[in-house]
């Protein structure tokens, strides 16, 4: 139990750290560059809403069936703790007006960078609360079956890559501080780990199937919300016609070889 527990926490750790990978990707990029901004940041939402859809709502609502809850309810105590969790967004996104996220990150002002900046800290925030859960899911399996939970984890690393660069791309891209961009975005990233710390010191005895389900469906909530308000609309703004809606196939092609492939 105890090599299992070391192990699963070590397995939550590469994949949290996989968001620096995706935030130091971004210092490859041209600032400025707004159309790579643009798809930068379609991609991430696409990378959210599939993985919200095709993956983390079924598991969720695979754990809750497990948890106790039969068939179709399962599915509406799943949905329902998803709407909860996109209202969560909106009030997050209500109370964090312009100015108090652009002087978080020391804006210069500007309407498209305080809306990037924005972007960014939901997106932060969104992501941390997302890999909290994550980690709770990836602890827990992994102490059941190594072997799954190694998979689970190797899945969560490649989706947090591009993670990292929609947190990082438009910090970087409106204040040039790399610095900044990357402790932002790999701090977003260790949310991963706490939660299976979390699992281990304060949860195991409490931790159930349809507690984790709720947290998996009530974090994709907030995913799909920031990716329709928030980054969809700003990649419009910044980009082309067009730069939108590739990036967001591009974002869903990207997770959907991801996952394929394990």
């Amino acid at each position: 139990m105890c090599d299992n527990a070391t192990i699963a926490l070590l397995t939550t750790f590469v994949a949290g750290a996989s968001t620096a990978i995706g935030a130091a990707l971004t210092f490859f990029i041209k600032r400025n560059d707004f159309r790579v901004l643009a798809l930068g940041m379609s991609f991430s939402a696409g990378v959210m809403i599939y993985l919200s859809f095709m993956d983390i709502i079924p598991m969720s609502i695979s754990h809750m069936g497990n948890g106790g809850y039969g068939g179709k309810l399962a599915e509406a105590a799943a949905l329902f703790v998803f709407f909860a969790g996109a209202a969560m967004a909106a009030l997050i996104d209500y109370f964090v007006p312009d100015h108090v996220s652009t002087s978080m990150l020391k804006s210069a002002g500007k309407r498209k960078g305080d809306r990037a900046h924005k972007a960014a800290v939901m997106t932060a925030i969104a992501i941390a609360v997302h890999n909290f859960p994550e980690g709770l899911a990836v602890f827990v399996t992994s102490m059941q079956d190594i072997k799954v939970g190694a998979a689970v984890g190797l899945a969560i690393m490649l989706h947090n890559i591009p993670e990292g660069i929609s947190v990082a791309l438009p910090i970087y891209g409106e204040t040039g501080n790399k610095r900044k961009a990357f402790t932002i975005a790999a701090l977003s990233g260790l949310a991963e780990p706490a939660g299976a710390i979390c699992a281990y010191l304060l949860f195991l005895p409490w931790l159930s199937p349809s507690l984790i389900g709720g947290a998996l469906a009530f974090t994709a909530g907030i995913m799909v919300y920031i990716s329709l308000d928030e980054l969809l609309p700003m990649a419009k703004e910044y980009g082309h016609e067009h730069y939108g809606i590739i990036g967001v196939f591009l974002g869903m092609g990207f997770m959907a070889g991801s996952l394929l492939l394990l």
